[in-house]
């Protein structure tokens, strides 16, 4: 029998398991794909506020992700939380030889608000990660910080697909009105996805959960347009069915088995 598709995901911890490696294992399960990671930071953190950060050494990093690639077919690859200049580096020297897809989630504040990438480390993923993606999945406020702006402008998109991705998928989830929606840049031209905005106040984890989906729909084949509709359609249903996970006492998480569990 053919093994499932395997996508890995290098991304920072959450003890709470609504956001980070924990979330992005639990989106490629639903998804139907196998997942493997590579922890780049750990973090006390629950569904209220991150109390801790610490830093995997860089040399751990690097021995994770050789430990995967050397012995795993990983078809595709979703980076999220690398917090400090140091890691984006041994992380884009790690996949360099990767010919699989890279999805690349610039996870900056948490939602509680703390802060899960240093100042100094922003320059370093544009210059450093950003080139090497396929996708980057900025929402609103990312998006901005990327350029060094105050905010997003008409020409946001274009300007971050000139630092060098394939493609740009801007998430409109901080942004205001009775509809949510996204833009996806790329060799396509624009593809707009659009769902009822939903009042909940269960949404952590959302982004990685998003990219990460992404990521296991092109570790399954799918185009990129088409990955991101599937990712889409399933976030819509995981964050409809939120509430009813009652998990903590602040920003809980997205319900990733609204599928498949009763």
């Amino acid at each position: 029998m053919a093994h499932p598709p395997i996508a890995l995901t290098i991304a920072g911890s959450d003890s709470g398991g609504g956001a980070g490696i924990q979330a992005d294992l639990k989106a490629f399960s639903a998804r139907g794909v196998y997942g493997a990671s590579v922890i780049t930071a750990i973090t006390a953190q629950n569904t209220q506020a991150v109390t801790a950060v610490h830093a995997v050494p860089v040399d751990v990093v690097a021995a994770q992700i050789d430990a995967v690639l050397s012995d795993l077919d990983v078809a595709a690859v979703k980076i999220g939380m690398l917090f400090s200049p140091e890691l984006v580096d041994v992380v884009a020297r790690g996949l360099e030889g990767f010919g699989g897809t890279v999805v690349l989630d610039p996870v900056m504040i948490a939602k509680s608000g703390d802060a899960l990438l240093q100042d100094e480390a922003v320059a370093a993923l544009v210059e450093r990660m950003v080139p090497r993606a396929d996708l980057i999945t900025p929402n609103l406020p990312e998006a901005a910080r990327l350029l060094g702006d105050a905010e997003v402008t008409g020409d946001t998109g274009e300007r971050l697909l000139a630092l060098g991705p394939k493609a740009v998928l801007i998430k409109g989830g901080h942004g205001e009105g009775d509809v949510c929606e996204d833009v996806l840049l790329g060799p396509d031209g624009p593809r707009r996805f659009a769902a009822p905005r939903i009042d909940t106040r269960n949404t952590h984890g959302t982004g990685c959960s998003y990219s990460s989906a992404i990521a296991a729909e092109c570790a399954k084949g799918q185009d990129m347009a088409g990955a991101v509709e599937a990712a889409h359609g399933w976030l819509h249903g995981a964050i409809r069915a939120a509430d009813g996970l009652r998990v903590g006492h602040g920003h809980g998480p997205v319900h990733h088995f609204h599928e498949l569990w009763a």
